[in-house]
């Protein structure tokens, strides 16, 4: 059972931390077609979807990267307590709480796979904006960043479980 946990842990781990290195360079992207938004605007004709494809480039980046953070320990934490600390306690908490952020990615996962369906059934769901591109891509790339938040959520609980029956994995950063 130890080995199978631990397994899970290092493939999702070691997953979610390439696919998020990878991610973590979207930001240029949207900067290049930011530029050029302001580029078009200035010297030419403005660009009707520029403006639209940096909002889809920062769902991709924010849903996607998302786990990566989570794994960095980037993720938002009220420190005035936590800080001070035993990595023990701190397990004992995080087990706790992450709880609450698998169940809430459960719920997000159920509410974006039925707003994709809904996309795709309709001939597929457009913009409002004058472009008009599809709306199924990018809700596509959101299931994707859930599910992987969801796989590590799942990871960060088994590890502080594990952290908590006083296995040595790495102190809770």
């Amino acid at each position: 059972m130890l080995s199978a946990v631990m397994k899970y842990i290092k493939i999702v781990d070691v997953m979610n931390y390439r696919i998020g290195r990878v991610v973590m360079y979207g930001i240029f992207v949207m900067m290049a077609i930011l530029l050029w938004s302001s580029i078009s605007k200035t010297f030419f004709v403005p660009s009707l979807w520029t403006l639209e494809v940096a909002q889809f480039a920062m769902v991709a980046y924010y849903m996607l990267g998302g786990p990566y953070s989570i794994q960095m320990g980037s993720n938002v934490r009220m420190d005035l307590l936590y800080g001070e600390w035993s990595d023990h306690r701190k397990a004992q908490i995080d087990a706790m709480t992450v709880i609450f952020l698998i169940v809430y990615l459960i719920f997000l996962l159920w509410g974006g796979w039925e707003s994709f369906q809904y996309s795709i059934s309709y001939g597929g769901e457009r913009s409002s904006s004058v472009w008009r591109p599809y709306l199924w891509p990018i809700k596509a790339i959101m299931l994707v960043g859930i599910f992987l938040m969801l796989l590590q959520a799942i990871s960060e609980f088994l590890k502080d479980v594990l952290r908590i029956k006083g296995h040595d994995m790495g102190a809770k950063v």
